[in-house]
């Protein structure tokens, strides 16, 4: 669930840290040496991302992880703890945990949200190189309601509101 409301990367999920939450200020700062680009990252929280990581929080034997390796003292869970979570959860072969970064993407652009937003959002860099240069904007006040918007989209999907749920067929393979 916090993938999904999140999208943050495997790595960045299994590596959690409960001092990186500020529950109070519904925000995940993720350090940057625990980033894929070296740079820290924060993560806007909706209400319900919070309710989750309080309900992980009540399950937590760990206090420095969210998720910690049931058999390495010290260490988090692997990223095979999640792709094999989805397998058991029907998800074989028809989603990964980056599966989720795509499929948020795809549908907040289509939703509308600012691309700029959305990509700071995934922790992705401005490629266009001058642009880089001198937009260092994190889009937080968009985010965070954009964060809240796409909680309360899944949400909705959920209850079985909104969206109408459609299974993706794969190709027929060529013979």
């Amino acid at each position: 669930q916090l993938m999904v409301l999140t999208f943050v990367r495997t790595g960045e999920l299994i590596g959690a840290r409960w001092n990186e939450f500020d529950l109070t200020k519904q925000e995940w700062r993720i350090p940057a040496e625990r980033m894929k680009m070296k740079t820290p990252h924060i993560v806007p929280l909706s209400d319900q991302t919070i309710d989750v990581v309080e309900q992980i929080k009540a399950l937590a034997a760990d206090d420095e992880l969210l998720f910690p390796s049931e058999r390495r003292d010290g260490k988090s869970m692997s990223n095979n703890t999640i792709l094999f979570a989805l397998y058991r959860l029907g998800y074989h072969s028809r989603m990964t945990g980056h599966g989720f970064r795509s499929m948020a993407s795809t549908l907040l652009n289509e939703q509308g949200w600012h691309r700029d937003a959305i990509e700071r959002q995934l922790a992705h860099g401005e490629r266009n190189k001058v642009r880089a240069a001198y937009n260092y904007a994190q889009h937080l006040p968009e985010r965070r309601k954009m964060m809240t918007a796409w909680a309360d989209y899944l949400d909705g999907l959920k209850a079985g509101k909104g969206a109408k749920i459609v299974p993706i067929k794969r190709k027929a393979k060529a013979s």
